[in-house]
């Protein structure tokens, strides 16, 4: 498993590489868009998640926690 920081890194840059059709060509969704998308994907994944367990649970909120302290 990665650690939070990797992960949260991991989840930022995969939203920052996307290209935005809706500008130009060259436009790409730039990091504060990025890590709101991360935050969304995040939630979700709590959502999807067992209640019970805790392990992926408490790294999850981990990873909320960490995109949340960036704002």
């Amino acid at each position: 498993m990665m650690s939070i920081k990797e992960q949260v890194i991991a989840l930022v840059d995969e939203f920052e590489h996307l290209k935005s059709d809706k500008i130009s060509d060259d436009s790409y969704i730039e990091y504060p868009t990025a890590r709101v998308c991360a935050l969304v994907v995040v939630k979700y994944i709590l959502e999807a998640l067992d209640p019970e367990d805790y392990i992926a649970r408490d790294y999850w909120l981990e990873i909320e926690n960490e995109l949340k302290e960036e704002e």
